[in-house]
């Protein structure tokens, strides 16, 4: 049975995190993000997979180029 929800779960297991984060659950299940354990379930904490996905790169961003970072070095 599958579960459809109108808000994001607060955990999920394994195949419902990976698919919030658009992977695959082997690759999910190699990344180190923390699991929380309930009667012996694995559950992925939804805090937990979006800081995961806000630390990944940014595709052509490099370090001290943001508008913060040129104007933070400007007032040295």
């Amino acid at each position: 049975m599958s579960l459809s929800f109108d808000y994001t779960p607060r955990l999920m297991p394994a195949p419902q995190a990976a698919h919030y984060l658009g992977m695959s659950e082997t690759k999910l299940k190699s990344l180190n993000i923390p699991r929380r354990v309930m009667d012996g379930k694995r559950l992925y904490h939804v805090n937990d997979l979006v800081a995961f996905a806000d630390n990944l790169p940014i595709e052509g961003y490099q370090e001290g180029t943001s508008c913060e970072d040129i104007f933070e070095a400007g007032s040295d």
